[in-house]
């Protein structure tokens, strides 16, 4: 049995970080579906950034959006739409078969707008109505700003995708949002059963503390955060809140580990991937670490609820002059500037090819 297939029997969902064109013209997101147990798909700006400017796969959609009037941002979301609307038709009969637990795709609003609460969720709720899918979830960054449009989104019905969180403190304020977006609902009469899940980004830790730590603490700090996130977040599935709001018919919003590939390239390239396998959670994984993982992974013990070694080594690294919550605010802003460098050069890239596109074909 596959690594992917004895993961995903354990209680844990894999998903693939990833979408191009040529995946899905291919096959092959059918084929990891079918083979390697994936059950749901996730997006951002420099995933897209990287599968349009590499090749003429998204030619004919840039030119035909623009046929239509549109640039920009316009044009981007309606081509990323077609792209996820192809991966959300695979996905949905999983998501039909698990009541809307899983067969999920994600995509993400403009990171421009990360620290901006209202036109963040003017834009969750166009690009939500937009697509017109039920298995779709908008993903909103979980800065400080964000968290007001997530609470908003969430008591408007929409399934939210919470990311950029680094912490167990960032963790539980966006989950925090989550609930009141449910008790708002449940206040007015309304269905408290509007999906989510809370992105925890893991490797980003090791990355930024490379070369400052001893080396018997090498690759240790993401892992150590994620046990301690995961110990968070059962303490919080299991509070009288969170068990009044399921009693009412509401989801739990799952964890999901982020950014699990590894950075180190002396490091096992399954490392997070194993350290972080436990039930109830979600890892989605690029391709490489996905492909990787179903070759030559292996599934040990599983975190539980018992034993803990992650205050241990997170007290490690304050002995060794890391300063923790400090590093997970510079760790969630450096996110969302990489994203926003990431859009910038996307809407270049489209912005380049529908000029050339034009000149190629022009109207008649």
């Amino acid at each position: 049995m596959l690594a992917t297939q004895t993961l995903h029997e354990a209680g844990q969902r894999l998903w693939l970080d990833n979408i191009t064109r040529q995946m899905l013209d291919e096959g092959r997101l059918e084929h990891y579906i079918r083979d390697l147990s994936v059950t749901g798909l996730t997006s951002n700006p420099t995933i897209f950034d990287q599968a349009i400017r590499r090749g003429d796969a998204y030619d004919a959609s840039i030119l035909a959006e623009r046929s239509r009037g549109r640039l920009g941002e316009e044009l981007f979301f309606r081509v990323a739409l077609e792209d996820l609307s192809r991966a959300a038709a695979l996905f949905l009969p999983i998501h039909q078969r698990t009541r809307g637990l899983d067969g999920w795709v994600s995509l993400e609003v403009s990171p421009l707008l990360a620290f901006q609460s209202m036109p963040t969720l003017d834009q969750v709720i166009s690009l939500h109505e937009q697509a017109g899918l039920p298995n779709l979830f908008i993903k909103i960054p979980g800065t400080r700003p964000g968290l007001r449009a997530i609470e908003e989104a969430i008591f408007a019905g929409v399934p939210i995708n919470v990311t950029l969180l680094f912490s167990s403190e960032q963790y539980l304020a966006a989950a925090d949002a989550y609930l009141k977006g449910l008790e708002r609902r449940l206040e007015a009469g309304l269905s408290p059963e509007v999906p989510s899940v809370a992105s925890l980004f893991v490797s980003r830790w090791d990355k930024a503390v490379e070369g400052q730590v001893p080396e018997s603490l090498r690759n240790r700090l993401g892992i150590a955060v994620g046990e301690r996130t995961y110990r968070t977040y059962r303490e919080l599935c299991e509070s009288a809140r969170v068990c009044r709001l399921v009693s009412e018919g509401a989801r739990i919003q799952r964890l999901l580990w982020a950014s699990t590939s590894s950075k180190d390239p002396t490091a096992p390239d399954t490392l997070y991937v194993e350290a972080l396998a436990a039930p109830d959670t979600i890892n989605t994984m690029p391709e490489k670490t996905l492909l990787a993982f179903a070759d030559h992974g292996r599934v040990g013990s599983l975190l539980t609820n018992e034993e803990w070694e992650s205050d241990e080594v997170l007290e490690e690294f304050k002995l060794a002059g890391v300063e923790l919550d400090g590093l997970a605010e510079q760790l969630q802003r450096e996110g969302a500037d990489s994203f926003s460098k990431s859009w910038h050069d996307l809407l270049a890239c489209i912005d380049a090819k529908s000029e050339a596109l034009k000149e190629d074909h022009p109207v008649p």
